[in-house]
């Protein structure tokens, strides 16, 4: 499929040298003459991405801009403008421009803003599209997924629910297990009912009993007043003990009393508490495997597990990384006040070929830490952490010979980095370290010495070899 471009410029050779370079590009063109009828063709048309002229008459490029905002957002606009109109150009980035370009134009840096400016416009399609799923996804719940490994964890979610029957939830660290107990609590009939969770690997051995069951006035040192234990605080709920394996023995006992007999005592109390309470329960450890080495009770295995939920790591549901960070950008979005859309494509390459040893607990605090890097609406590669980004190939050696002129040592390094990195100048920049225009400036310093020698003159570009630089 070709993209759609609109042209729009009021000078006649400028529009069709345009046109007819776009064309050598395989882009669908239309052109127009000035804003009216470029917003009459790009409403009828629909085009990819447009490229104006800033000032024309009747109808500028900034009018035109603004009238696209409302009529077509999504299109990206870029701006083609003499030196005289930069504050104007600038104001125009602001108020939703992609890009501008200074004239006498550069065919390579055209080139290059329309492509990125189309890689743009196909990021927001997925994030429009990412955004429609998540709406779409488990309602009443916090569970993100649309692979079919969570759709089968959600099959059992919507079985389960409506009982009473208690749940262990199997999966690594980091897999998401509270929100997968909380989406039970959610559809069950207990939903208006408290949720208590607790983390069992969290709390000392000595005071796993006060909480589970709470204490009577005096029951020890420093208990001036009954406090009641997440049993009695979940009455009528759903109770979630998280990493249940790290219960000692001797209150794994007390626990499956209460499973049972649905009442207990306060530590230090002599009166019995009756509850009504559903328990969900989750580990990261083997349970069986726990109990062949005398650290878990059978018996207390079998009562538990009456429903059995496993939770696959992120790296066997990849499919469902896009729809997971894309819900975190909103969230986050909501708590800094930030407005990220999205991320680039080269980013989620990057997450989507990562191993996450952690997760999706990983994932979000990678999203978090790029959401706090990210100055502008994408989350580039640049904003993951280094050890995410792919390993670059081992670089070539570049040999010359000793006591040539410094500058003709550059001149040879610049040329072998951007063969090595297939003739693409923005990636030669970012490796060298040096601006776009400063490459520019520097190729087409190489070529005119070229012609020079060779007693050539100047021939126009199509903007791929090293010296491009041609101007229209």
């Amino acid at each position: 499929m070709n993209y759609r471009l609109l042209i729009v410029d009021d000078e006649n050779d400028s529009r069709e040298a345009l046109a007819e370079l776009a064309q050598r590009w395989g882009y669908d063109v239309q052109t127009a003459s000035d804003g009216t009828e470029a917003l009459r063709r790009a409403i009828e048309w629909h085009p990819d991405v447009i490229l104006t002229d800033l000032v024309m008459p009747n109808m500028d490029g900034l009018w035109l801009l603004r009238a696209l905002r409302a009529e077509l957002p999504d299109c990206p606009v870029v701006l083609l403008t003499g030196r005289g109109t930069i504050q104007t150009a600038v104001q125009a980035i602001k108020e939703g421009a992609y890009e501008f370009i200074e004239k006498p134009l550069e065919v390579s840096r055209l080139r290059i803003v329309l492509d990125r400016a189309l890689e743009k416009k196909e990021t927001m399609r997925e994030v429009q599209l990412l955004r429609r799923r998540l709406a779409a996804l488990a309602p009443g719940t916090d569970m993100i997924g649309s692979g079919p490994a969570m759709q089968r964890v959600f099959e059992l979610v919507k079985k389960v629910s409506p009982s009473n029957a208690s749940v262990v939830i199997g999966g690594e660290s980091g897999t998401g297990k509270e929100v997968l107990a909380r989406a039970v609590h959610s559809l069950s009939p207990r939903k208006d009912k408290p949720f208590v969770a607790l983390n069992c690997s969290a709390i000392p051995a000595t005071l796993i009993e006060s909480e589970l069951f709470g204490y009577e006035r005096g029951a020890f040192t420093g208990a001036d007043q009954r406090r009641l234990g997440n049993f009695e605080l979940a009455h009528g709920g759903t109770l979630f003990l998280d990493e249940v394996g790290e219960l000692p023995l001797e209150m794994q006992g007390k626990f499956l009393r209460v499973l049972e007999e649905r009442k207990f005592r306060r530590l230090g109390g002599k009166a019995e508490v009756e509850v009504d309470v559903r328990v969900i329960c989750a580990s990261n450890r083997d349970l069986k495997d726990e109990i062949r080495k005398g650290r878990f009770r059978e018996d207390l295995y079998f009562r538990l597990h009456v429903f059995t939920i496993v939770l696959p790591p992120l790296r066997e549901r990849r499919e469902d990384i896009p729809i997971l960070v894309q819900h975190f950008i909103e969230k986050f979005n909501g708590e800094t006040g930030k407005h990220v859309q999205g991320v680039s494509a080269q980013a989620m390459e990057t997450l989507q070929s990562y191993a996450w040893p952690g997760n999706i607990r990983e994932l979000r605090n990678t999203v978090e830490r790029a959401m706090i890097l990210v100055d502008h609406d994408l989350i580039g590669e640049e904003h993951l952490p280094p050890d995410m980004r792919p390993s670059r190939p081992e670089a070539a050696a570049l040999r010359v010979p000793v006591g040539i002129p410094l500058r003709d040592v550059e001149k040879e390094y610049i040329l072998a980095s951007l063969q090595r990195n297939g003739g693409n100048k923005a990636r030669t920049a970012e490796v060298l370290g040096i601006s776009e225009k400063t490459l520019y400036n520097k190729l087409n310093r190489y070529a005119a010495s070229a012609r020079d020698r060779a007693g050539e003159g100047s021939e126009p570009g199509d903007g791929h070899g090293a010296a491009a630089g041609a101007k229209l």
